[in-house]
C-alpha cells in the first residue's frame, strides 16, 4: 500500500481579498465612530479644554451713575466718573514675573514681592494696582509685557469737593456706596455690569477686540437729580461753621427742608471732609449725617409740638390762659422752669413758648387726660407723638445709617408720669433734626406730613426720566386752624426774642418764627450731666406762609446762660435772613 501523503488546495485569491476588505471596513469603522464620538458627542468638551488656555472672561464694569443738584435754573454736577486704569496680570503668559516686577514697580510703585507673588499665583486675573492715570497706562503698554495688561475703570470724583459730602457718602475701593446717597441708592447708582469673553493668542493679547466679543453689554447706573440747592448748600455750611465758631462748639449740623413738598435743600454737618479722599479721614465718625443718623433729646423744640396737639384736639386755642403753679410734683419728681421766668400766676399758651415753660408743657399733657396725667393723656400723646409726627420711625429719606430715635411706651416701665411730663417738652425721648423738621413741617404748613426727601428724579441709560413726587404720609397732622395757630405764636416768639438772640427781625413782608430748645446730654450709664448740652432751634421764615422750616443742632456750646438761645438761635436767625436775602420766597401782600 503506497504511503499517505497531505493534500494542498491551491489558494483562493478572492477570499483573501475579501478577508482584507473586511478587516479595513472594521478598522475605518472604528476610527470614523471615533472621530464622531470626539467632534459631535465631545465637541462641548475638547473644546473647553483646548479654549481652557486661550479664553479669557473678563467682568465689564458698568459706569456709575452720576449726580447732580440745582443752582438756581441750571443744574450742576456734583458727583461724577474719573476714567483711572487697573494694571492686571493673567499669570498663565507672565514669562519671568520677577523681572515683570521690577519692571513694573518702577512705574506704579509698592512691594516688588507683592507684585512678583501676585504673578506667580493660580489666578487668570491678579490685579497688580488700581487708580493709575493716564500717563502710567502708556508706559506699562510700552513694555510689551506677556501676560500683563490695563483696562480703563471709572472712579467717583467729586468736583465740589467737601460740599454736601454727609449727605452724598462716598464709594469705596471695591466699588460699593458708603453713608449718605452713595449708599441708600447703590444699587440705583451702580448699573449692572457685563462681560467679556475673548480668545487670545499665545502671548495672551485677545485676537479680537470688537464687540461680538462682549457676551452681555454693561448697563450704567441711573443719574440721580437732588433737591439740593449747591448754592443754598454752600451758603448754609459757612454759616454753620461761623456760627459753631462763635460758641467754641467742634461739631453742629443744620438743614433747610421744604415745608411743602418734604424736599432737602441744604443740609450741612460739621466737621466735614472730602469724599474724593475718604481714605484720608482718622475719625470715621465725621463720615456720619448727623441730621439723620445722631438723635438727641430734642428739648424745647418739642413745645410747639405738644401746643399743636392740644389745639388740635380742642382742648385749648390761642388766646387760653391757666393759672401755672411753678411747679409739678410727680412721682416723686419735680418738674420746674428756669428762675428767669418767675413763680406761680396766670399765664397764656404763648407764654409756654415765649418764656419755654416746661410747667406750662405739662398743664398740656394733663389737658390731654381731663386734667391729670394719667393713661389716657399717656396713651394720647404718644399716639400724635408716632402717629401724627412720625417719631420713633425712619423717614425713609435716601440716607445711609439713618436712626429711628426713641419715644417711651405709654404703659410699659416705671414711673410713667414723669417720663411723659419729661417728653412734653422734649426730654425722655430721641429724635434726629430730619424727624424735627418733617414734624414742624406739617404744623405749619396746614396739617400735611410730607417724607423728607433728596431725589427729585432719576434718568435711565435709555435717557428715560422718572419723577418722583412728593409722598404724603399724613394729610391731617393737626388741622388748619391748630396750624395756623402754631404759626401765629411762633412768629411772636421770635419777634420778642429776637433781641435775646442777637438776630436781626425779617424786613416788612416776611416772617421769622421758632423755639429753641436746650437738652442735657445724657450719661451713658443714665441720668444728665450737670454741665453739658446741646442746643436746638427749630422754626420755619416765609412770606404769605411758611415756605422753609429750619433746624439747627449746636453740641455743647461755651456760652453764658442757655444753648438754645445762645448758641442755635443766632444760628438759625442768620440762615433765615439768609433765605430771604437770596432765595425765592413771595413776601406777603
Amino acid at each position: 500500500m503506497p504511503p499517505s501523503r497531505s493534500i494542498i488546495q491551491p489558494s483562493n485569491p478572492l477570499l483573501r481579498i475579501r478577508v482584507w476588505y473586511a478587516l479595513l471596513l472594521i478598522v475605518f469603522s472604528v476610527f470614523l465612530i471615533r472621530l464622531f464620538f470626539l467632534q459631535v458627542i465631545r465637541h462641548d468638551y475638547y473644546q473647553k479644554a483646548a479654549l481652557q488656555g486661550q479664553l479669557k472672561e473678563y467682568e465689564i464694569p458698568a459706569a456709575r451713575g452720576t449726580i447732580v443738584a440745582h443752582d438756581g435754573d441750571k443744574l450742576v454736577p456734583i458727583v461724577l466718573n474719573e476714567m483711572r486704569y487697573t494694571l492686571f496680570a493673567d499669570p498663565l503668559f507672565v514669562e519671568n514675573p520677577d523681572e515683570a516686577a521690577a519692571k513694573l514697580q518702577a512705574i506704579v510703585g509698592g512691594n516688588i514681592g507683592e507684585l512678583t507673588a501676585a504673578m506667580k499665583s493660580d489666578s487668570r486675573y491678579a490685579v497688580l494696582a488700581k487708580k493709575l492715570d493716564k500717563g502710567q497706562m502708556e508706559k506699562i503698554e510700552a513694555l510689551n509685557l506677556k501676560g500683563i495688561g490695563t483696562r480703563e475703570v471709572p472712579y467717583r470724583t467729586y468736583p465740589q469737593g467737601s460740599l454736601a459730602a454727609q449727605a452724598l457718602g462716598f464709594v469705596n475701593e471695591d466699588g460699593e456706596g458708603k453713608y449718605g446717597l452713595e449708599q441708600a441708592l447703590d444699587e440705583t447708582l451702580r448699573g449692572k455690569p457685563g462681560r467679556l469673553k475673548a480668545i487670545t493668542d499665545a502671548q495672551g493679547v485677545p485676537l479680537a477686540t470688537n464687540r461680538d466679543n462682549v457676551a452681555i453689554e454693561a448697563e450704567p447706573g441711573e443719574r440721580v437729580i437732588l433737591t439740593l440747592d449747591i448754592s443754598m448748600q454752600q451758603q448754609v455750611e459757612d454759616l454753620l461753621k461761623e456760627g459753631l465758631d462763635k460758641v467754641s462748639s467742634k461739631s453742629g449740623s443744620a438743614l433747610v427742608l421744604d415745608a411743602e413738598t418734604g424736599a432737602v435743600k441744604a443740609m450741612a454737618n460739621y466737621p466735614t471732609y472730602n469724599p474724593g479722599e475718604f481714605f484720608k479721614v482718622e475719625d470715621g465718625n465725621v463720615f456720619n449725617n448727623t441730621s439723620v443718623s445722631a438723635p438727641l433729646e430734642i428739648g424745647s423744640i418739642m413745645k410747639p409740638l405738644t401746643l399743636a396737639a392740644t389745639l388740635d384736639m380742642g382742648l385749648v386755642n390761642k388766646n387760653t390762659t391757666y393759672y401755672d403753679p411753678g411747679r409739678y410734683r410727680i412721682d416723686e419728681a419735680t418738674v420746674t422752669n428756669v428762675e428767669e421766668v418767675g413763680g406761680s400766676g396766670t399765664r397764656s399758651v404763648g407764654d409756654i413758648l415765649e418764656l419755654s415753660l416746661n410747667t406750662g408743657a405739662t398743664w398740656l399733657l394733663m389737658q390731654m387726660g381731663g386734667g391729670e396725667i394719667n393713661s389716657q393723656a399717656r396713651e394720647t400723646w404718644h399716639s400724635y407723638m408716632v402717629d401724627h409726627y412720625q417719631f420713633g420711625k425712619n423717614t425713609g429719606i435716601e440716607q445711609g445709617y439713618e436712626v429711628a430715635g426713641t419715644v417711651p411706651d405709654p404703659n410699659e416701665g416705671f414711673g410713667l408720669d414723669i417720663q411723659y411730663a419729661n417728653t412734653s417738652f422734649g426730654q425722655g425721648m430721641s429724635a434726629t433734626p430730619l424727624q424735627v423738621a418733617g414734624a414742624f413741617a406739617s404744623i405749619v404748613n396746614g396739617g400735611v406730613y410730607y417724607q423728607p426727601h433728596m431725589v427729585e428724579a432719576t434718568i435711565d441709560g435709555e435717557g428715560n426720566e422718572s419723577k418722583r413726587e412728593p409722598k404724603i404720609v399724613s394729610d391731617r397732622v393737626v388741622s388748619g386752624n391748630a396750624s395756623q395757630s402754631v404759626v401765629e405764636l411762633m412768629a411772636r416768639v421770635y419777634q420778642k426774642n429776637h433781641r435775646l438772640y442777637g438776630a436781626q427781625l425779617p424786613r416788612d413782608g416776611y416772617m421769622i418764627g421758632g423755639k429753641t430748645g436746650t437738652a442735657q446730654i445724657a450719661k451713658p450709664e443714665g441720668g444728665y450731666y450737670d454741665d453739658r448740652f446741646n442746643g436746638t432751634y427749630a422754626g420755619f421764615v416765609g412770606g404769605e406762609k411758611p415756605k422753609y422750616v429750619i433746624v439747627v443742632r449746636v453740641d455743647e456750646p461755651k456760652v453764658p446762660g442757655f444753648a438754645g438761645a445762645g448758641a442755635a438761635a443766632p444760628l438759625f436767625g442768620s440762615i433765615a435772613n439768609m433765605l430771604i436775602d437770596n432765595f425765592e420766597i413771595t413776601p406777603a401782600r
